[in-house]
């Protein structure tokens, strides 16, 4: 745990009023130290816990990692959210900017403001939980909007998917030579019949064609609509906030306009999916996608890619810069792993992955040990990922490779050099007796990320 909070520059110490709140001895009677003479973590949080009984250690933990190991503005930040709260309990979704942002540092005995950002991510090894919409637009490259539909619209929908989903099936594919299938079931629904038989005739998936692919449901149609809306809502305010009032290179400046949906059920605690990013063939680069939660809360886990490099020191990379055309993530080590940070995902909750997500973050739902039933879907959770498929990455121009399997386009997400650059690839590996071959293309795009073939742009 020690490893999650360090501190590089002034060691700190408790005050001498904490000290003789806590009634401790000296430091040197009682404290365990590191290498470098400081606190334990386990020390801190029990001082702090000892101090603010009231307050989940969970979130004592988080506000300490955000103070970054100091006793002091941790205890004065919970202690001024403390005296704003009421009798009543705590509740269950608590923004860490109230302990952390915006609050008086104590420097010399004089309060001024902390100008300093606080940074949230979670260190190698740590999993840091966000519920407050705000937090986890800050710290993750996705929004969140609570009781999104009307509560009867969700239920209705909700309903509607728990008897589609009676029939669905578990995707089959190759993994390291084995053939696997998914922890979960899942289905693909589409706007018209005419599109129905083009995603089971010409579109690729995992290396195979789908072979459940439905027409769009009443309600997952009357919802796709509020969906289109809400999202492009949440792009603008994701260009005006992060991305300098400028959007992504390669991300399209058209309206993001839904026109697919994949609809996964988990049933029970153990399904889930592991890490990954979504394949971008028909989204295209910058791929935003809108991700509707129904039934049982489950926590979606998100965590940056860094990339390795052979040499060790890393004093010369560049930080992160939204826009610039390859951008390497802070901190970029080749023995550097970020903690996880978990999204709460609860009934009726829309959740936007933005631009960035798919090519420089990886994400998964992972098995819990229990969940919380919910009156209507009892242990099943329904999600629904409408995506915007654009004409100019249909299958009749993505290239093609001599093993006659569609190719995939990918990302370098792996590797330092050419870190963030795209690529056509064979994807026949992924196919149950079928062997992958060598081919293999870069893939060129506009600023706005339509693709320019061999031969010209389509």
């Amino acid at each position: 745990m020690d490893a999650f909070i360090t501190r590089k520059k002034r060691k700190s110490s408790p005050s001498p009023k904490l000290e003789e709140t806590l009634e401790i001895p000296p430091r040197s009677e009682t404290f365990e130290t590191g290498n470098d003479g400081e606190e334990s973590t386990d020390i801190k949080l029990a001082m702090l816990s000892s101090l603010h009984p009231n307050i989940d250690q969970q979130m004592i933990f988080e506000v300490l990692l955000a103070h970054e190991g100091s006793v002091e503005a941790t205890t004065e930040s919970l202690s001024q959210t403390t005296k704003k709260k009421t009798g009543v309990g705590a509740p269950s979704q608590t923004s860490l900017r109230s302990f952390a942002i915006g609050k008086p540092s104590i420097i010399g005995g004089l309060s001024s403001p902390s100008k300093k950002k606080t940074k949230l991510l979670a260190r190698r090894g740590a999993t840091l939980h966000l519920y407050d919409p705000q937090d986890v637009s800050e710290h993750t490259p996705c929004t969140i909007i609570h009781n999104f539909l009307p509560p009867e619209d969700a239920n209705r929908l909700l309903v509607e998917l728990l008897e589609e989903s009676k029939t669905y099936e578990k995707i089959t594919f190759k993994l390291f030579d084995n053939v696997v299938s998914s922890p979960h079931t899942s289905s693909f629904y589409v706007r018209s019949y005419d599109e129905l038989d083009q995603q089971k005739y010409e579109y690729v998936y995992n290396g195979a064609r789908l072979t459940d692919v439905r027409k769009i449901t009443p309600q997952l149609d009357n919802v796709k609509t509020r969906v289109e809306e809400a999202v492009n809502r949440e792009i603008q305010e994701r260009i005006s906030t992060c991305y300098g009032g400028k959007k992504l290179k390669y991300q399209s400046p058209k309206p993001w306009r839904p026109n697919a949906a994949f609809v996964n059920c988990y049933q029970g605690p153990q399904e889930s999916v592991g890490w990954h990013s979504d394949q971008l063939t028909y989204l295209g680069p910058r791929a935003v996608i809108g991700s509707l939660s129904l039934g049982v809360t489950r926590e979606f886990r998100v965590r940056r890619v860094l990339p390795k490099d052979n040499n060790t020191n890393n004093s010369n990379l560049p930080s992160k810069v939204s826009n610039n055309n390859n951008p390497l993530p802070e901190d970029t080590n080749p023995d550097a792993s970020e903690g996880q940070i978990a999204i709460h995902l609860p009934h009726n909750s829309l959740l936007v992955m933005h631009a960035e997500m798919q090519e420089e973050w990886k994400h998964s739902v992972l098995p819990a040990h229990a969940i919380d039933p919910h009156p209507v879907s009892g242990n099943r959770r329904i999600n629904i990922t409408y995506r915007d498929y654009r004409e100019a990455f249909h299958p009749r121009y993505t290239p093609k490779c001599g093993c006659g399997v569609a190719t995939v386009l990918r990302v370098v997400q792996k590797k330092r050099e050419n870190w963030g650059r795209y690529f056509w690839m064979c994807h026949a590996g992924n196919v149950p007796g079928k062997e992958s071959c060598t081919f293999f293309q870069w893939a060129e795009f506009t600023d706005d990320g339509d693709p320019i073939w061999k031969g010209g742009q389509k």
